[in-house]
C-alpha cells in the first residue's frame, strides 16, 4: 500500500495500481442519495460503463456479482468509483497490451539488473545470482531463442510475468551448473516471486501481495497471478482494494489518491502538513509516517515524520514515550490510527495553535513513474484523471432510475 524501469520494473510494472473505495463493508456511502438509486440492477450497471467498452454486459454481470459477494451497496457512487478505476487502469481490458513493453523490459534488464538483485538480496548473494540470471537470459533455452529475445517481443504484463516465471523455474532446476553455492537454495519459487517485477496486475492493477493477504480461495501464487489476469479475478481483488476500507473523506478524489499512494495516504499527508506547520519541519507529504522497505516492511530508522512528532511533543510538554509513538504510528495504514493518543494529541495542539481543525485529508505528493508511462506524473494527476471519469459516469447515471 505504497508508493515500473528496473528501478520500478522490480518494484511494480504497473504502478498505476490505484483505486479508491467509497464505502467499507457494511458502511454507508459518503454521498447522500435517494432510495431508488441504492440498488442498481445489472442492466443499470451496464449503462454506467462507457460505450466504448467491448462486451459491457459481461463486465456489468461480473461487477454486479462481485458487489453482491462483497456486500457492497450498488448505488451509483460506488459503481461509478469502480468504473472510473477500471477505465483508467485498463480501459476495461482484463489483460491489456502495453505499447513498447518488451523493449522497455529489455532496457531495464540491461541497465539495472545487478543493482536490483543486490538491492533485494545483498551483495554476497545478489551479485552471483544476478550474473547467473544474466547468463540464463542470454543463452537459454537456446541462444537463438533466448529468454532475452523472447522478452523483447512481449506485449502484455501476463506475457512478461509468465516469461519471468519460466526463467526462474529454469534457474531452480539448473542452479547446480553455476557456482552459486550458498545462494543456490534461494533460486526457485521463493526468489522467483521476490524478484518478479510484475507486482501489480489485472484490469485494476492490484498488488499481488494484497491479493495474497485477502485470498478468498486457496491458491498458490502462480494460480493467483493467473486468476488476477481474468476479468472476474482482476475486478474482484480490485474492488476489494477499492471499497473494503473505511475513511471519512468528504470527496472521492482522496480515495482515488489513496489507491495510488497507499491506504490513508491522503489522511496521513494532512497529518504531515500539520506537523510541518506546527514544528517548522520540512516534511515530504507522501502519506508515509514511517519508513518502509521494498517489501513494505517497517524499518527501524526513524522517519522525518516520526522525528517531527517527537519535536512537537517535546515543545508542548506532552509525555508520549518513543515506544508508544512507534506503536501508534504502526497503525498509520488503518482507521484505528485515529483513536491513538498520537493522533488525538496532534489534533488538539493544532486546534490550540491555529484556532482551526486539522483538515482530515489533503492530496499526497507522490511521483508516478515507470515503463508504461511516457513521462513522470504525480498522484494529483492520477486522482484527477480518475475523478474526471467518475464524474462522467455520474453524468451518465443521471437518467437512471429503478
Amino acid at each position: 500500500m505504497h508508493k515500473l524501469s528496473f528501478h520500478h520494473i522490480f518494484r511494480t510494472f504497473s504502478i498505476l495500481a490505484l483505486s479508491v473505495g467509497l464505502v467499507a463493508c457494511g458502511d454507508k456511502s459518503l454521498f447522500s442519495h435517494d432510495d431508488d438509486e441504492k440498488h442498481l440492477s445489472e442492466k443499470q450497471i451496464k449503462r454506467l460503463i462507457p460505450a466504448h467498452v467491448h462486451d459491457r454486459e459481461s463486465w456489468a454481470k461480473d461487477m454486479n456479482q462481485i458487489m453482491d459477494e462483497l456486500k457492497i451497496e450498488k448505488n451509483k457512487e460506488n459503481v461509478c468509483s469502480i468504473v472510473a478505476i477500471v477505465d483508467q487502469e485498463s480501459n476495461f481490458v482484463a489483460n491489456p497490451q502495453v505499447p513498447g513493453l518488451g523493449q522497455k523490459a529489455v532496457a531495464a534488464v540491461n541497465s539495472r539488473l545487478q543493482e536490483k538483485f543486490t538491492d533485494k538480496l545483498g551483495t554476497t548473494l545478489g551479485t552471483p545470482i544476478a550474473n547467473y540470471f544474466d547468463q540464463v537470459l542470454k543463452t537459454q533455452p537456446t541462444p537463438e531463442n533466448s529468454y532475452l529475445k523472447q522478452m523483447a517481443k512481449v506485449k502484455t504484463e501476463k506475457d512478461l510475468d509468465i516469461l519471468y516465471r519460466q526463467i526462474f523455474d529454469y534457474m531452480s532446476k539448473h542452479y547446480h551448473v553455476s557456482a552459486l553455492t550458498g545462494a543456490a537454495k534461494l533460486v526457485g519459487n521463493d526468489i522467483g516471486e521476490r524478484m518478479n517485477p510484475i507486482t501489480t496486475l489485472g484490469s485494476m492493477q492490484v498488488l499481488v501481495h494484497y491479493a495474497q493477504d485477502h485470498q478468498k480461495d486457496r491458491m498458490n501464487v502462480h494460480e493467483l497471478r493467473d486468476y488476477l489476469y481474468t476479468q472476474y479475478g482482476g475486478m474482484y481483488y480490485g474492488i476489494h482494494r477499492l471499497m473494503m476500507y473505511q475513511a471519512d473523506y468528504d470527496k472521492p478524489i482522496y480515495r482515488f489518491a489513496d489507491y495510488n499512494s497507499g491506504m490513508y495516504s491522503s489522511r496521513n499527508a494532512s497529518i504531515q502538513n500539520g506537523l510541518r506547520r506546527l514544528t517548522d519541519t520540512d516534511l515530504a507529504l507522501d502519506g508515509d509516517l514511517l519508513i518502509y522497505d521494498k517489501n513494505e516492511d517497517i524499518q527501524a530508522t526513524q522517519s522525518s515524520s516520526e522525528l517531527a512528532f517527537i519535536k512537537l511533543f517535546t515543545q508542548n510538554h506532552v509525555v508520549i514515550t518513543p515506544r508508544q509513538l512507534r506503536s501508534d504510528l504502526k497503525q498509520e495504514k488503518t482507521v484505528d490510527f485515529e483513536k491513538t493518543q498520537t493522533y488525538l494529541v496532534l489534533l488538539k495542539i493544532y486546534k490550540q495553535q491555529t484556532s482551526k481543525d486539522l483538515p482530515y485529508a489533503m492530496m499526497p505528493q507522490v511521483i508516478i513513474s515507470g515503463p508504461k508511462l511516457s513521462r513522470d506524473y504525480n498522484t494529483n494527476w492520477y486522482a484527477s484523471r480518475v475523478n474526471g471519469r467518475f464524474e462522467s459516469c455520474m453524468h451518465r447515471g443521471r437518467k437512471i432510475r429503478s
